[in-house]
């Protein structure tokens, strides 16, 4: 029965929401979309479904984009700037290091083994894996990334039709170029002004609409004019618009939480426009926003058993950058005789363990790091007088690891 449910900022607060639980959907989606590239050389049926506008990946990545700004918003507006990026820094490198670790040194020598029946010369090729994990500081890590030939020689048998090894991970600097843009905001004062964002995310969409006829994908592809930033690398800037447009959508709902009515007729008329802009055209100007609001609609409408989803563990990081390795290694011993939906379930029941792994062993102790201060910050701190009276207690964060 459609229904008026309440605003945002009644129906989700703390970890009262369904976050959790649409980040691991999220990241299954896009390991749903790179099994028909790796394994068979084509999009998904999203894309052609949409016109080439978009696929199940590319939706799903904005999607996580927008959870992000809605989570990271609230964070960059509560925390000191330093403790923000140390928070930041700790939710993304450690995971994402781990990764490229164990894809080097595990998995590409494991598929070396089984096509040459030995691991002489693995170590040793100019592309091997020393030279793949020193090289990470001058460039990203995606399309055209190598271990010793692995990909190479399956894209030459036929198995694998992707040369990345990881290219999942294109996505990671355009995150990180959004949590330097809020932290910015935050040390500016901007992000405390609601209209300052409003009229931000206006402006990008207006942008966005202006070039709309050349942008054939709401979040377009990689190519095109852009500009090197350090640290990051290449950022294309249809790229950067069309994830930051998400982003700021999610932040801009985290600033009028209290305005903004998750109801359920909204939620079906949303999923019309998206659905109908992803089939007709539009879907970056129209189905984006509304595929945003019906992402929120969700969070706040799932039943109360997907609310523990990632409260205590949270593995959907895990499964985007794991998800892509594992299926390239699938394709090489060839699951897709297996069909696109036994690849599929392939992929995901492979990928749980290393994102489990991941979570356990590298993402949880690093976030209890989160606290931790350096020593001469800590007795400076300490040394600095206490002031007589706390001010009001703030509404409960959405919170989010």
């Amino acid at each position: 029965m459609l229904r008026p449910r309440g605003t945002l900022a009644q129906l989700l607060h703390g970890r009262a929401n369904g976050f959790g639980a649409l980040r691991l959907l999220l990241a299954a989606t896009v390991v749903a979309s790179h099994v028909f590239p790796i394994g068979w050389g084509h999009p998904d049926p999203l894309w052609y479904w949409s016109g080439g506008q978009t696929d199940l990946g590319k939706a799903a990545v904005l999607g996580f984009f927008a959870l992000s700004g809605f989570v990271i918003t609230g964070s960059a507006r509560r925390l000191p700037v330093g403790r923000y990026v140390w928070h930041r820094a700790l939710r993304i490198v450690p995971g994402v290091c781990g990764s490229l670790l164990f894809s080097a040194a595990v998995l590409m020598p494991a598929l070396y083994w089984w096509q040459h029946g030995t691991l002489s010369g693995f170590w040793s090729r100019p592309d091997g894996p020393l030279s793949y994990l020193t090289s990470l500081g001058s460039a990203t890590p995606t399309t055209g990334w190598d271990v010793s030939g692995v990909i190479a020689e399956g894209v030459r048998s036929g198995t694998n039709f992707d040369r990345s090894l990881n290219g999942a991970l294109w996505s990671l600097k355009y995150e990180l170029l959004c949590y330097l843009v809020a932290g910015l905001l935050a040390a500016l004062g901007l992000l405390n002004r609601r209209l300052f964002v409003a009229a931000a995310t206006l402006a990008l969409w207006l942008l966005i609409a202006a070039g709309a006829a050349d942008l054939p994908a709401g979040v377009p592809p990689a190519g095109g004019p852009g500009v090197a930033l350090p640290l990051l690398g290449q950022v294309t800037f249809h790229l950067a618009a069309g994830l930051g447009l998400a982003f700021l959508l999610g932040g801009a709902l985290r600033l009028h939480a209290e305005r903004i009515p998750l109801d359920d007729t909204l939620a079906l008329a949303a999923a019309l426009v998206a659905a109908g802009a992803a089939r007709w055209g539009g879907f970056a100007l129209l189905g984006v926003p509304a595929l945003v609001y019906l992402l929120f609609w969700a969070a706040a409408r799932l039943p109360q058993r997907f609310r523990a989803v990632g409260s205590r563990t949270d593995y959907s990081y895990g499964v985007y950058i794991y998800g892509f390795p594992v299926e390239q290694a699938i394709a090489l011993v060839g699951g897709a005789q297996f069909g696109p939906l036994g690849f599929l379930a392939c992929a995901l029941a492979a990928t749980g363990l290393p994102a489990a792994l991941s979570w356990h062993l590298v993402e949880a102790p690093a976030l209890r790091l989160r606290s931790w201060t350096p020593g001469p910050l800590r007795r400076a701190a300490e040394r600095e007088p206490r002031p007589a009276s706390q001010p009001p207690s703030q509404p409960p964060e959405v919170t989010s690891s």
